[in-house]
């Protein structure tokens, strides 16, 4: 029997992209690979959101998937938390792995080190590394990063560990059409361009109750609120214009959630309503309860090339979308969601502007429901995953 190391930070039941996407395609792997494989998922205990508390086993074991669960240090997404995280989960990783021999990895990342960890992995064992690319992590930290100090001292040692990893990798899959450009330079490997996709969950939804002309409507954002979101630049300066005709209902955490709380004190606005993370049951609830669903990405020339995976959440319902979005995300919305108001991050004027003379409707988008279902995706996925199992 063959052994896949299957390897992704988060994993069900925490509540972030990497788990809603990992989740099913690590069980459709093991479903495609009965009879020929076992697959050992090492991933982390829920963490991703410190106000966020679930219990998960540390060890499962279903027909041939196992599944690992490592207790990582409590954090708040900070950069050094992240930091002891991603340490914590690289050694204990290896002390599960200790004296296993594998036929191959597969890595999902979107921090540059899980797939690091893959391949340290990987080439020790001299087996074919499979990278599952969510993010384009210097990328992202040539913007996040504000100390030239910091960016002289990190993103050289960031380049030689992503050129060790992508030139030793046998397939990459690129989540985004966006990251095509940046990979050019690194030709070893075949590529293929799995995206995001829609859960079941959000599959079969009612229609909305949403009535024109309401007193106040609900424009609803879930996720996470760090740097990436920027909502602290946009949120507060959008509601003070819309006025109460309008209230944001911004359910999360993250590391710069202090951000916004502070804006929308500085600004005194009544109109924004901050709750702690939810289940994703209790989240189709209020979405479902909700006139507009939200989405921003900071104005961040790395974001440009990200295709987020909440759009394949929020354009499974049949209400407006009110999107901030640049780059490839802006033009896959363009082409691909109707009954949206899409503009540039940060251009709160742009955005009131373009709600304000909005003629609300509901209906289903049946063109991109039949095009991005996750269990298709997954599926083809896993095929080209098992595809390099000698």
């Amino acid at each position: 029997m063959k052994r896949i190391l299957y390897l992704s930070f988060y994993f069900e039941p925490d509540l972030c992209a990497g788990s809603f996407r990992n989740s099913p395609l690590a069980k459709e792997l093991a479903r495609q690979a009965k009879g020929k494989a076992i697959i050992d998922v090492i991933t982390t205990v829920p963490n991703r959101y410190s106000t966020f508390n679930t219990q998960a086993p540390a060890f499962e074991e279903h027909e041939n998937i196992t599944v690992n669960r490592i207790l990582i240090p409590k954090h708040n997404s900070g950069f050094t938390d992240q930091i002891n995280s991603f340490k914590t989960y690289f050694f204990e990783t290896y002390k599960i792995i200790k004296g296993k021999k594998y036929d191959m990895v597969f890595a999902s990342s979107s921090r540059l080190f899980t797939a690091y960890l893959g391949y340290s992995i990987a080439r020790k064992q001299r087996i074919p590394l499979y990278l599952d690319i969510r993010d384009i992590f210097i990328d992202t930290m040539q913007d996040v990063l504000k100390s030239k100090l910091l960016k002289t001292a990190v993103l050289p040692v960031l380049k030689q560990i992503e050129k060790k990893v992508f030139n030793y990798a046998t397939h990459i899959n690129l989540i985004s059409g966006g990251f095509e450009s940046y990979f050019e330079k690194y030709n070893k490997a075949s590529y293929s361009s799995f995206s995001n996709g829609i859960d079941p969950e959000f599959l079969h939804l009612k229609p909305s109750n949403s009535v024109p002309n309401k007193e106040q409507y609900i424009i609803t954002y879930a996720g996470n609120m760090g740097e990436g979101q920027g909502l602290h630049k946009i949120i507060p300066q959008a509601a003070k214009l819309l006025g109460d005709k309008y209230k944001f209902l911004v359910i999360g955490d993250g590391g710069v959630k202090q951000k916004l709380v502070n804006a929308i004190t500085e600004a005194g606005l009544k109109n924004i309503e901050l709750r702690d993370p939810v289940s994703r049951k209790e989240l189709l609830d209020i979405y479902d309860q909700s006139d507009f669903l939200f989405l921003h990405l900071n104005d961040y020339k790395a974001f440009e090339k990200v295709l987020p995976s909440k759009i394949f959440e929020l354009a499974a319902y049949d209400k407006p979308i009110v999107a901030g979005v640049a780059g490839f995300a802006n033009r896959f919305i363009a082409d691909n969601v109707p009954n949206r108001i899409l503009f540039l991050p940060g251009d709160a004027e742009e955005m009131v502007k373009q709600l304000n003379a909005y003629e609300y409707k509901n209906y289903f988008r049946v063109d991109f429901l039949k095009n991005f279902t996750r269990e298709n995706i997954n599926a083809n996925m896993a095929k080209s995953i098992l595809s390099y199992l000698k």
